[in-house]
């Protein structure tokens, strides 16, 4: 799949009800994240599909984030190529922060985009 054939959203067009997929590393993760996120760090999301019992369906939008779009880039085709229906978040965690979203953290830390 070419990068331009990939379905993208921005943080302003994310769809209702869709399920927002962050693939970014623990640590990324704990410095901070979209609330109500779902957390599977790319390399473990083919066994967590396969054996754990999905956080996603493939009757549901996921929206795949990492900090700036290109991992997530891979999972989202990944996904289209195994029936989910995926899209990728248009500039990741750093494009939800410029656009100030509310974000949460693991630590007492303020959250930010690591």
């Amino acid at each position: 799949m070419h990068p331009q054939q990939l379905p993208t959203v921005t943080v302003d067009e994310l769809p209702a009800g869709a399920v927002l997929l962050d693939v970014r590393e623990d640590e990324e993760w704990r410095a901070g994240h979209i609330a109500g996120a779902v957390h599977v760090p790319m390399n473990e999301l083919p066994n967590r599909l396969a054996y754990d019992g999905a956080p996603i369906t493939a009757d549901t939008p996921v929206v795949v984030v990492c900090k700036m779009g290109g991992r997530s880039a891979h999972v989202a085709a990944w996904l289209l190529h195994n029936g989910f229906k995926a899209m990728n978040l248009d500039g990741g965690m750093l494009a939800w922060a410029t656009a100030h979203r509310p974000m949460v953290s693991e630590s007492a830390q303020v959250p930010y985009v690591a």
